[in-house]
């Protein structure tokens, strides 16, 4: 591989990985901030968005990793 894909594939690991981070904080802003209230729904859309955001985290370190 070469330096410069090596580099760019580096880059482009930590921007989803700060993304991700970014987004999860976001959610629980807007979570604390409605004092967690909502519906049924809403409260296993979050849940469920922040796992998906959790294992593609994983997964991602993982990835760069091996």
């Amino acid at each position: 591989m070469k330096k410069e894909t090596a580099i760019l594939i580096k880059l482009l690991t930590w921007a989803a990985l700060a993304g991700n981070i970014l987004f999860m904080l976001w959610i629980s802003y807007n979570g604390i901030h409605e004092h967690f209230r909502g519906t049924v729904y809403e409260k296993l859309s979050y849940i469920g968005l922040m796992g998906l955001l959790a294992i593609n985290s994983i997964l991602v370190l993982r990835k760069r990793t091996s």
